[in-house]
């Protein structure tokens, strides 16, 4: 389980992480991540001003895991087995920063070991 203070759980929140952050794709799932100076401007707005950057001390993360994934006992098996995966992972995160972890249907044949690789691999990307 996240610790409520690493929870990501206001719609405004995701949706602005997932428009104004910086996207990394992988076969399994894609991340979003909104962090202090790897913001990527938006076309419509060069200029993001200063609130959309995150300010919390804490860094949030949050899931996305539509039907498309599977049915219910599905989408709930990949979440928990997302949640544990970023869990381990949070000390590493910028502080600061907010994360939407979204998983694609592939994600519902995957094994723990496959849907850590392929995070691990998103946010290598999204760090450099």
């Amino acid at each position: 389980m996240l610790p409520a203070a690493n929870r990501l759980t206001r719609s405004q929140d995701f949706g602005l992480v997932v428009r104004r952050g910086r996207r990394a794709g992988r076969p399994r799932l894609v991340v979003h991540a909104l962090m202090p100076g790897l913001t990527a401007p938006t076309p419509a707005d060069p200029a993001a001003p200063p609130s959309a950057q995150p300010t919390l001390d804490e860094s949030k993360v949050g899931f996305v895991v539509s039907k498309a994934v599977g049915n219910s006992v599905v989408r709930h098996r990949v979440s928990r087995r997302l949640r544990h995966v970023v869990r381990d992972r949070l000390a590493g995160l910028p502080t600061g920063s907010s994360l939407v972890v979204r998983a694609l249907a592939p994600a519902a044949g995957a094994t723990s070991a496959e849907l850590a690789d392929d995070f691990d691999a998103a946010l290598r990307r999204l760090l450099r």
